[in-house]
């Protein structure tokens, strides 16, 4: 099962179970103060029925818990390997993106003719290192030797589209057991109300 499915299906136990929690230690305290208030034993017997269901409904709780958390941290492994991935890949074009910078700037200082755009990339990373490339075209041009003319580096590059890190996570079949959660059902209270 996907870990995007389970987690609603554990998250609805959950609050089943709380809200089934809150029920019995609300019954149970009315059952005992009612057996201290009468002495009537039926009193004493409810309160340690609700006793025993109040324990059992705390352990699936505890159960569903595990579950829960298991499912949350290996959500949280997938998501945050997508992310340390896709850094990676940012990190890897940023460093061909500064390789071709610095070959604008060869080209550029060599006297050779580089498209506008080339040039603009340049003089967004560094007007400085822009501005000296310019200079150095420009005197290299003046000595009359015959200059290349080159095609754009950047040319036919599509940005990279990347997948939400936790579209991946949730779509990501979980590894491990899905054991189904019992909600333990409260108890019939016989004849005595609390």
């Amino acid at each position: 099962m996907k870990i995007g499915e389970a987690k609603p299906t554990y998250y609805a136990n959950r609050r089943q179970l709380v809200d089934q929690i809150r029920d019995l230690a609300s019954k149970k305290e009315k059952a005992e103060n009612a057996f201290k208030a009468t002495g009537e034993s039926a009193f004493s017997d409810q309160a340690a029925t609700l006793e025993l269901s109040l324990e059992a409904t705390q352990k699936a709780f505890e159960d569903n818990q595990k579950v829960l958390d298991s499912l949350v941290e290996q959500e949280v492994a997938i998501a945050n390997m997508e992310v340390s991935k896709q850094q990676g890949d940012a990190m890897e074009e940023e460093m061909k993106n500064l390789g071709k910078i610095m070959i604008v700037f060869r080209r550029l200082a060599k006297g050779d003719i580089v498209p506008l755009t080339d040039e603009k990339k340049l003089m967004e990373y560094d007007d400085k290192m822009y501005q000296m490339a310019k200079n150095m075209q420009a005197m290299a041009q003046q000595l009359d030797k015959e200059h290349e003319k080159h095609k754009s580096l950047w040319e036919d590059e599509e940005p990279k589209e990347y997948p939400d890190p936790e579209e991946v996570a949730n779509n990501t079949e979980f590894s491990g057991e899905l054991p189904d959660i019992e909600i333990p059902e409260t108890p019939e209270l016989s004849d005595i109300e609390i």
